[in-house]
């Protein structure tokens, strides 16, 4: 009998030595949901790995090499807690000033995921962009009146006339669907933007752009349309309607009650204002089928202004913009989009940075005040093609003219929001090391079928047919991945990628950003940009009615 328990007794003992997280070695994952194996010595993978698939079998021997020791003290982290409280501590201190300017910056696209994989694009997970050091943050529900995952359509007319629309209208309520010329007609469709709010209390406006001028985000500020892609006459005609009943994007930009009114206007697409038989300044023809150049009606308009068309970045900046000798400026950089920054000709394509000062020069010499809206449009493209390094660069370009603005800007009287229209299904994931190159394999594990997977991966997009339909996974160690045209891999097979329907972050600084912490609806930032400035139908600051 006493055998018979001994035995028993070394057998459980040894059933628990043998599942014992410490003998990974010669066992499986303890826990495959939370992998540690990769901290240990890599060994040679058995034949019953390989058939059962062993993950564990997979994962490499990782060294965990902190940036800088003084990481491995506690004393550091509590440090940097302590600062952080600090910094938290003064947001008791609520500015309830009126915000004489409002300065709106929109990255496209710019999701959660993007702001977390820039930092590391930047050289550390610890890096600050410069708004995320804004004191109030929140969040953003970015679904449309009649869809999940937004477009760039409808959420500018959320964020910026404060109503939630359809997905591929601009300005319109719900009532008006997509493609419907009729009820674009209507104006009792109509919404106005934050823009027209400021003309009405006599504030200047503005906006800039990395897209075309006629684009689906600043479009928001002065349009009213049944789709997004009427940029042009031509486009309304081919979709079978009347150019006249319904007007084009870059028509009411030229001729519209809020856009003839604009003191700045900078982005690309030329060829939304010229005629078929004009060429631009790099040759490219226009799109326009009326015969019309509304360059010239622009140039027409402001001839009795100070005002400068400008095609480049050598004229740009050699418009005197900051002593009061400019008082209207049009920038068209471009017959479409402005080229991705890591790809423009210095010589021909101003920074966002250089354009918003510009703006800022012409706009702060209204003693009323102004809105200026801002947008980093490209960050979208980057990552509908797949291209990470390209939207994480364009990211970079943002935070320095958000930088440049708040620097120049006193928080006493300027209030700046920060945010996004929507996300997109880019996601960072593994268990890399610190600082591990984003735009490179996951160092911490390798796949079932032993390759090497990316830390930045799409849920769906053109990158699928080079890295997943195929009878083996393609080995990234074999590609360039820093090449800017690389399409990262994806999941399912797209011609380009969808946007998410995940919130987006909002980070605002200056009189009344605390209005900007929580979770809320996208279409209620323009109502509390309103209030902060003391401009449109609602109420505001100066009605004395807030609690």
């Amino acid at each position: 009998m006493l055998c018979q328990l001994l035995c028993v007794y070394l057998a459980l003992v040894g059933g628990l030595v043998s599942s014992s997280p410490l003998h990974h070695q010669a066992q499986e994952e303890y826990d495959p949901m939370h992998p540690q194996r990769f901290l240990f010595e890599e060994r040679t993978p058995t034949a019953d790995d390989r058939r059962t698939k062993r993950s564990s079998a997979s994962m490499p021997k990782l060294r965990f090499e902190p940036p800088s020791s003084n990481e491995q003290h506690a004393q550091y982290w509590n440090n940097v807690a302590q600062d952080i409280l600090d910094r938290q501590l003064h947001k008791n201190r609520l500015n309830r000033k009126v915000a004489k300017n409002v300065i709106m910056f929109l990255g496209d696209g710019l999701s959660i995921p993007t702001l977390a994989a820039t930092r590391v694009y930047l050289g550390d997970e610890s890096t600050e962009l410069s708004f995320e050091r804004f004191p109030y943050v929140g969040l953003s529900k970015t679904y449309c009146a009649n869809v999940q995952v937004a477009d760039s359509a409808c959420t500018a007319t959320a964020y910026l006339a404060g109503v939630k629309a359809n997905y591929g209208t601009i300005g319109l309520t719900a009532a008006a669907a997509l493609g419907d010329c009729q009820a674009q007609n209507d104006t009792s469709n109509h919404v106005h933007s934050i823009a027209k709010w400021a003309h009405d209390a006599g504030l200047s406006t503005g906006f800039v752009t990395t897209t075309e001028v006629t684009n689906a985000s600043p479009a928001g500020m002065y349009a009213h349309t049944a789709n997004r892609n009427w940029e042009y006459n031509g486009a309304i005609e081919k979709d079978g309607f009347d150019p006249t009943v319904c007007q084009d994007i870059a028509t009411q930009l030229i001729h519209g009650e809020v856009g003839k009114h604009m003191r700045v206007i900078m982005g690309g697409g030329r060829r939304e204002f010229l005629p078929t038989h004009e060429t631009d300044i790099n040759g490219i023809r226009g799109r326009r089928t009326d015969g019309e150049d509304l360059i010239k009606h622009w140039q027409h308009h402001h001839s009795h202004h100070r005002s400068a068309y400008v095609q480049n970045r050598i004229q740009l900046l050699e418009t005197n913009t900051e002593y009061g000798e400019t008082d209207y400026l049009l920038g068209l950089f471009s017959s479409k989009h402005l080229p991705y920054h890591l790809d423009a000709d210095e010589q021909q394509i101003p920074t966002l940075t250089e354009m918003v000062s510009k703006a800022m020069d012409i706009l702060e010499r209204n003693d009323k005040g102004y809105f200026l809206f801002v947008e980093g449009g490209r960050i979208d493209h980057g990552h509908h093609y797949t291209q990470p390094i390209r939207a994480f660069d364009e990211t970079v370009e943002f935070a320095k003219a958000i930088e440049m603005a708040r620097s120049r800007t006193s928080q006493d009287n300027t209030l700046i929001v920060v945010t996004a229209d929507h996300s997109h299904t880019m996601t960072m994931s593994g268990y890399s090391s610190r600082k591990n190159d984003i735009l490179g394999v996951n160092n911490g594990q390798r796949a079932d079928d032993e390759l090497p997977y990316a830390t930045i991966s799409y849920a769906n997009g053109p990158g699928y047919d080079r890295n997943v339909q195929r009878e083996a996974r393609l080995d990234l160690n074999r590609v360039d991945m820093r090449d800017k045209s690389f399409a990262f891999p994806s999941t399912v097979p797209l011609g380009l990628e969808t946007h998410g329907g995940d919130d987006v972050a909002v980070f605002a600084s200056g009189p009344w950003a605390h209005l900007f912490s929580g979770t809320y609806e996208q279409h209620f930032i323009p109502h509390a940009m309103a209030y902060a400035g003391c401009i449109g139908p609602g109420r505001t600051a100066c009605t004395g009615e807030q609690s």
